[in-house]
């Protein structure tokens, strides 16, 4: 029997959204706060925590999903006990909120939990195919990661690339968040010159204090040197300082203006609160031209 990939009459709506944004299990109540301030069908993001169980996430995706807007599971591979606890975990997803793309990631754990101990792995293990599942995001470091090789990363991300277009699917770079504009416009200069023509989602810090900034930075693998920060708008000498992305959007969006790069679209870390930081982009990166 041929495979059957899922209806992807939504997808349009994913692809074309002004922007993404992600949210936690915990903190899912916080869409409805911002409902009236998002455009229906907007992508939302499901961070995979380890203090999260799956039912928290399958809830998480089926009040997104109610609300109008588009769940996105993101599936931590090192987070996963068995092929079982995979399984079940994506029926559930899509019994109730039938999400029309996946983001897999490797995820933060030193040890894996189970049989996966990277992306890669989930992507091989046959996920795609038992699920018939359509649109897959990745992810990508353009200011690089403190414990992975440059060479390394960009590597992964070929092979994903190619392994999922050979599979028939789409795909969807999201970009880790960072302070570095200039890096970034880098990075994706050299993702089309390698011949990678799929969108990117460039991940952008919403208003945030500085020390939760720092934080997040050093959880996720986000290099920040004094430099960067201060180009950026803050100083790391005040973490209760409250700074917005307003500079580093500004510097990237001057870095990509009238350059030729391909599908970018933009994806929010509400690190300060999703409404808060949904209504800064909303008003400010129109300004940058961000959103339309």
């Amino acid at each position: 029997m041929s495979e059957v990939i899922h209806d992807t009459r939504s997808v349009q709506t994913v692809r074309h959204a002004p922007y993404a944004l992600e949210v936690t299990g915990k903190d899912i109540r916080e869409i409805e706060t911002a409902r009236d301030e998002l455009r229906p069908g907007t992508p939302v993001n499901i961070a995979f925590l380890g203090n999260e169980d799956h039912a928290l996430r399958v809830g998480a995706a089926s009040l997104i999903r109610k609300n109008g807007f588009e769940p996105v599971p993101i599936i931590s591979a090192r987070r996963l006990h068995s092929q079982s606890d995979l399984d079940g975990l994506v029926s559930a997803l899509i019994d109730e909120a039938c999400p029309e793309r996946f983001i897999f990631v490797g995820g933060d754990p030193a040890a894996p939990a189970g049989p996966y101990p990277d992306s890669l792995s989930l992507l091989k293990s046959g996920i795609l195919q038992r699920h018939a599942i359509g649109h897959v995001g990745i992810v990508a470091y353009p200011e690089g990661h403190p414990k992975i090789p440059t060479d390394r990363l960009w590597h992964a991300l070929a092979w994903k690339i190619a392994f999922l277009k050979d599979a028939g699917r789409t795909v969807e770079i999201t970009t880790q968040f960072g302070f570095d504009p200039d890096a970034i416009v880098r990075w994706i200069k050299r993702l089309r010159h390698e011949g990678i023509d799929v969108p990117v989602r460039i991940g952008t810090p919403g208003p945030a204090d500085v020390g939760k900034l720092l934080r997040y930075g050093k959880q996720f693998g986000v290099l920040t040197s004094i430099g960067i920060a201060r180009r950026y708008g803050f100083s790391l000498t005040n973490l209760v300082q409250r700074v917005g992305p307003d500079r580093f959007i500004e510097r990237l969006s001057t870095g990509l203006h009238g350059q030729d790069l391909g599908p970018i679209r933009y994806h929010l870390y509400p690190f300060g609160g999703i409404l808060e930081s949904v209504r800064w982009m909303n008003s400010n990166a129109l300004a940058h031209r961000l959103i339309s």
